[in-house]
Formats: structure tokens, C-alpha cells, sequence
């Protein structure tokens, strides 16, 4: 059988690459969703901008679903104390993101402009509110989430939906937001017309600046003003659950001690700025496909600064350091890890060869004319 530390790491590093997969693909979805009632200047700028992502939006959920599901099976403690603690927030976004079902469903079926106006907000709610709250979330995790384990290690949240608007999870939620508007714009100016593709462009270049600039100043705080924790004792990575057996310290900047100890991992952050500022030279040099790739480098390195910051850490606790979830304290079975990753491995490809396929299927510049020949619709 696989070694039970080495599967916890690798669980650990295929919920990172379901969340980057989620970000890269969803991402720019939900930045299209967050600009394109101010991108597009008529309805049909608009309805070219969301026929952009129509046809395979829905497909991109599967990431996330699958990223719940895999939280659920390979770290239950994890599944219990975040979806009992952040229901709220969760239900929130859960609601942000129906919208875009339904606004796909219901816009087109009347004319008139203040039903489209009333669905193209909606949409632009199902786009920018996840956008927004999925960092706020993750800035929450530096903050420590307020809950501790009872006698019976059952999790029990001591918070409030109000303390998790501190500062700076706004600040990453600025991040966040600037983030996936970068991504969704480079998307368009790849795949629409040329005219909307310039304005896209040049709304990529305002999100690439805001999210660089965010971007340092949150690492600044993480490391000057923020607590941060530490596993100080001994750890069998080898032994069965148990999130109470370590102690944790908590030292100012302490979430920059895996870059402390390893300077190599400074990549992580530096590739992300890099990508960006390079996202932003493209689009203006109208270098649209290439500005896509380095917009998704960008938030495949946003993802992995925030995991090797956090590393080992899933979830810690403000009230309970000591009870903070690890990659070695949280996770399932040796066997059911296992028999996770048999699967993993057997349907994964599939996932990614059927993906790959969509996207060749439906390559090639989106236009109102294109729209209109397809559906019959004038």
C-alpha cells in the first residue's frame, strides 16, 4: 500500500490543481460576468460577450464540484468545519452562482430592455460576488477561522459572518475581483470581435495594474502585519487523524517561514507579478492568445503562493490554534485516499481530453453575425 504520508501530499497538491483548474477555467467566466454590463454598449456587444462563455461555462462548474466533493472524501474534518463555520459566505456564493444559470436561461427570452438590464445585473451578481467573496475566503485563512474542536471533536464555530470582513480579506477580495476581471478581459479580447476586443483589452490592462499593486500590498501586510502560525512540535505524518495532539506558535509574519526556509519558493510569487505585468504588455501589444496563457500563469502562481504560505495548514483556527486543520491531521483513511486516487488517475485524463476537445470544437472569433447565421435569431 502507498505510503500514508506521501498520499496526504499528494491530496494536498491535487485539491491545489482542482482550485487552479477552477480559477483558470471559471475565472475568466466570472470576470466576463463582472464586466461585461460595462463592456458591452448595446445589446448586442453583449449578448457577443456572453455567448463568449455560454457553451462551456456550465462544463467549468465541474471543477468546483469535484473540489467539494474531493474536500468531502479525502478531508472530512475539513468538509465539517468549514461548511458548518462558513455557511453564510458558502450560501452566498452558492446563490451568486444560480444566478448564472438562470440569467443564461431567461435573458434572451424577452426583448425588451428593461427585462435584458434586469438580467444582464443578475449575471453581473453571479459573476462578481464569487469573484470577490473566493478571496475573501482565502484571506480568511491567514486570519484563522474562529473554532475550536469539543471532547467529542465535533467543530464548533465561535465566529460571525461580520468578523470575516476584516481588511485586509477585503483587500484579497480586491485582489481576487482585479484578478479574474484580468483574465476574463484577456479572454475576450481573444475571442470577440475586434472593437470589443480592444476595450477588452484595455480593461485587462486597468485589472493587471489593480491587481499587481493589490497584490504586493496584501503580501506586505501578510508579512509586517499579520500573525501567523506554526506547527513547534513533533509530527507523525504517518499517524491516523487527530487535529488536537500539536501546538501550534503564533508569531508576527510567521506565514512566510516556508519561504524563509526555502528562498527557491519566492518563484511562486515573483511568476505571478511577472505574468501579470506581462498580461497587461500583451493585451496592449494586442497579443490576445498569448495574454490569455500568461493570465492563467497568473492565477496558477496566486494559488500556489497562497498554498506554500499556508503549508501545512488547511484551515487554521484564531480561537484554537492548537485545533488548526493540517495536511496531516485532517485527512481520510490511508485506504480511502487510495482507492480516491486510483480513480483520479483513471478519470482525470478523460476529463481533460474531453475539455480539450471542446475548446478545438469551438475555436475561432465570436461575432454578432456568426450568432445570428448559427441560432436564425436577427
Amino acid at each position: 500500500m502507498a505510503d500514508y504520508e506521501m498520499l496526504r501530499l499528494v491530496w494536498w497538491l491535487i485539491l491545489g490543481a482542482l482550485l487552479i483548474g477552477f480559477a483558470i477555467t471559471d475565472g475568466y467566466d466570472l470576470g466576463i460576468g463582472t464586466m461585461f454590463r460595462f463592456l458591452g454598449r448595446t445589446d448586442d456587444d453583449r449578448r457577443v460577450l456572453l455567448e463568449s462563455i455560454e457553451p462551456t461555462w456550465e462544463g467549468h462548474q465541474v471543477w468546483f464540484i469535484v473540489g467539494g466533493g474531493a474536500a468531502f472524501a479525502a478531508w472530512p474534518l475539513l468538509y465539517a468545519a468549514s461548511f458548518s463555520g462558513l455557511y453564510l459566505a458558502l450560501f452566498m456564493v452558492l446563490v451568486a452562482l444560480i444566478l448564472r444559470p438562470v440569467g443564461f436561461a431567461f435573458r434572451g427570452k424577452l426583448t425588451t430592455s428593461a427585462w435584458r438590464n434586469a438580467w444582464d445585473w443578475a449575471l453581473f451578481v453571479g459573476g462578481a460576488v464569487p469573484a470577490f467573496l473566493f478571496g475573501v475566503a482565502f484571506a480568511n485563512l491567514f486570519l484563522g477561522i474562529s473554532f475550536h474542536f469539543d471532547e467529542l471533536q465535533r467543530p464548533i464555530f465561535t465566529g460571525s459572518f461580520v468578523a470575516h470582513l476584516h481588511p485586509f480579506a477585503l483587500l484579497a477580495g480586491v485582489v481576487s475581483l482585479a484578478m479574474l476581471v484580468m483574465h476574463g478581459a484577456a479572454w475576450a479580447a481573444f475571442k470577440v470581435d475586434r472593437l470589443l476586443a480592444s476595450r477588452a483589452a484595455v480593461v485587462g490592462q486597468v485589472a493587471a495594474i489593480v491587481f499587481v499593486v493589490t497584490f504586493l500590498v496584501a503580501g506586505m501586510w501578510l508579512a509586517l502585519g499579520l500573525d501567523g502560525q506554526r506547527v513547534v512540535s513533533q509530527v507523525d505524518t504517518a499517524a491516523a487523524s487527530n487535529p488536537i495532539l500539536k501546538t501550534v506558535e503564533v508569531t508576527l509574519g510567521g506565514w512566510l517561514a516556508n519561504y524563509r526556509a526555502h528562498p527557491v519558493l519566492w518563484l511562486a510569487p515573483g511568476v505571478t507579478m511577472l505574468s501579470a505585468l506581462l498580461t497587461m504588455l500583451l493585451l496592449r501589444m494586442r497579443r490576445s492568445g498569448l495574454a490569455f496563457l500568461t493570465s492563467a500563469l497568473a492565477q496558477t502562481g496566486t494559488i500556489l503562493t497562497a498554498g506554500i504560505a499556508l503549508f501545512p495548514f488547511l484551515m487554521p483556527s484564531s480561537a484554537a490554534p492548537n485545533h488548526g486543520l493540517t495536511v496531516w491531521d485532517a485527512s481520510s483513511s490511508q485506504k480511502t485516499l487510495l482507492i480516491m486516487l486510483l480513480g483520479v488517475v483513471l478519470f482525470l485524463p478523460i476529463v481533460l481530453s474531453y475539455t480539450a476537445w471542446v475548446f478545438r470544437v469551438l475555436r475561432g472569433e465570436i461575432t454578432l453575425e456568426k450568432i445570428r447565421r448559427h441560432t436564425g435569431f436577427y
